[in-house]
């Protein structure tokens, strides 16, 4: 039986590397935000696929979620200090796409 070797990247991966993890990620750097919010900063997402991105990037403590008790419902997603630590790996990928976009 072989051991599995341990791949930093690939646990990385496993967190973040979807189509809409590190775009949810990225525009919580500056702040919490209404779910509205921030859905409508994320072209193309779904209602079904932006909940089930926010509770898996929950679930995994990478963002928290405040619910007021206010009518209509009002939910703010913010980064965790564990979120807050990707933001240099958000930034330069930000960075490398403006720059590659610009070649």
């Amino acid at each position: 039986m072989s051991e599995k070797k341990y791949c930093p990247l690939n646990y990385t991966m496993s967190l973040i590397g979807t189509k809409w993890k590190p775009l949810i990620l990225f525009h919580l750097l500056d702040g919490g935000l209404r779910s509205g919010l921030l859905q409508k900063k994320i072209s193309g997402i779904s209602n079904k696929m932006f909940t089930q991105t926010v509770r898996e990037l929950e679930s995994d403590g990478l963002i928290s979620r405040k619910v007021f008790p206010v009518v209509p419902p009002k939910v703010e997603y913010k980064l965790s200090e564990r979120g807050r630590s990707l933001e240099n790996i958000l930034r330069s990928l930000d960075t490398w796409g403006i720059e590659d976009n610009a070649n």
